[in-house]
């Protein structure tokens, strides 16, 4: 049985346990790209438009022969016109083709943005997603025992430089949003730091910059490969090694995302 080092938070080895299931799964991309894609459906919000845009205007068609306002060979096409004074047509407007007129295929908000997925698919996703993060090289995946103890974000770089994982974010840029108001920043995660639901989110390092942390309940195939190529180096603790094999074997794709905006009315 394959077995993993543990090491301390001063970066030496204390001893050694098997390695989980998931760690010897066999990778295979196109069920990763598909659970990708899944997970991505539920962060979309349904979109809708307004009943009545376009249709709030004085336009109205006169296209019966010999009618007031007709526009009969005039040399204009006889569409819904707005009413103007003196008996006078204005612009188009209540059709497709029209300035400020109706929409041609408005967004349905009963449209279906979900891509499902079921649970074996998922749990199986995630298990190729666990083997390509850990297995894509050297150092690629490091358990460490008493992580969670570390409660100050000092104290977190300094096990990173102990450890020689600084060089990962050393030189990491955030990317700039630019948007009508303001302009966000989005960093890029090269670290994804592992606990178990015990132990909590691991505080010490959501204001390091290119860390990101979770725990296992929320352990996500995005999180672990972002996009599907496995770029990120993954640092567990030494509880959540020991609870992972049940941790994704309970994993659910709706229940991941249960509590976010656009999908409060899946069920699980």
């Amino acid at each position: 049985m394959q077995e993993i080092d543990i090491f301390n938070t001063e970066g030496k080895q204390v001893s050694k346990i098997p390695a989980p299931k998931a760690f010897s799964a066999q990778p295979k991309k196109w069920l990763v790209d598909r659970a990708i894609v899944a997970e991505n459906s539920l962060t979309l919000q349904p979109q809708g438009h307004y009943l009545l845009a376009g249709m709030q205007t004085t336009a109205a068609y006169f296209g019966a022969m010999g009618s007031y306002r007709a526009g009969r060979h005039v040399g204009r096409a006889i569409r819904p016109r707005e009413k103007l004074g003196g008996g006078a047509l204005g612009s188009v407007r209540r059709i497709p083709s029209s300035v400020k007129g109706k929409r041609a295929h408005p967004h349905q908000v009963e449209k279906t943005l979900v891509e499902n997925m079921n649970n074996r698919e998922y749990c199986n996703a995630l298990r190729c997603a666990v083997s390509a993060a850990v297995n894509q090289g050297e150092k690629a995946s490091m358990v460490f025992d008493g992580i969670s103890k570390i409660s100050r974000t000092k104290e977190f770089t300094k096990f990173l430089e102990a450890n020689k994982l600084d060089t990962e974010i050393k030189n990491i840029r955030i990317r700039k949003l630019r948007t009508v108001r303001r302009t966000r920043t989005k960093p890029k995660y090269r670290i994804l730091v592992v606990t178990s639901d015990e132990e909590g989110k691991l505080k010490a390092s959501q204001n390091v910059k290119g860390v990101s942390t979770c725990t296992l309940s929320e352990l996500k195939v995005n999180l672990l490969v972002p996009g599907g190529d496995p770029i990120r180096r993954v640092i567990w603790s030494a509880k959540a090694i020991a609870d992972l094999d049940s941790a994704i074997s309970n994993a659910s794709l709706i229940r991941t995302y249960k509590n976010k905006q656009g999908v409060k009315n899946v069920s699980a």
